[in-house]
């Protein structure tokens, strides 16, 4: 019965550190990111909370064993490419959680709250944006998010067109005497517009 009692708030904690990952994996793939969407990262999501958790409780108390493991972990690293910035706060995040779990699971339902809080938030704040045909950021093709896309095609230089927020490339090949416009919209209605 005593160990029971010992092992019931462990799996607890674990249940809450890989249930703080999938649900911040859900989340972005509901505000559209999806690059979360792969297996790779959803197992990523589900288990570096739960590994950082364990390793905090491990060597939580013994000062001998906490030195040899950042001397170990140290060692480890990730060795495919982050593709943007807000991949690699993620995994900070997710470290963070399981830490902070490791510490009291108060904490980390706090920092999972925040980190909703900010996705949502920002999610909806673009949304209102986007009603008043307003971008609140740029659009980058390596985002993995969706994109409504226009490529123009002309002899002669359209004007105005190089200088529009929405145009990612622009080309003047002096051989052929075309220009191109590469162009990328959050919005249908946008792209309609410049159409």
């Amino acid at each position: 019965m005593e160990v029971i009692q010992k092992i019931l708030p462990a799996l607890a904690a674990i249940s809450f550190a890989a249930f703080s990952g999938l649900i911040i994996r859900l989340s972005l793939s509901v505000v559209g990111q999806r690059w979360v969407r792969t297996y790779h990262h959803t197992m990523s999501y589900l288990l570096l909370p739960v590994v950082t958790f364990i390793i905090v409780k491990i060597i939580s108390g013994n000062i001998a064993l906490s030195l040899g493991m950042i001397g170990a972990l140290s060692i480890v690293r990730f060795r495919n490419p982050v593709k943007n910035p807000f991949e690699l706060v993620m995994f900070f995040v997710l470290l963070t959680i399981g830490i902070a779990t490791g510490v009291s699971m108060k904490w980390g339902a706090l920092l999972l709250f925040v980190v909703l809080v900010v996705i949502f938030f920002v999610f909806f704040l673009e949304k209102i944006f986007a009603r008043y045909n307003r971008d609140l950021m740029s659009l980058s093709f390596d985002e993995g998010v969706n994109a409504n896309l226009m490529v123009v095609s002309s002899t002669a230089e359209l004007d105005g067109l190089e200088r529009n927020k929405n145009c990612q490339q622009y080309f003047n090949s002096k051989v052929t005497g075309l220009h191109t416009y590469k162009l990328a919209f959050r919005q249908r209605n946008s792209l309609q517009r410049i159409y």
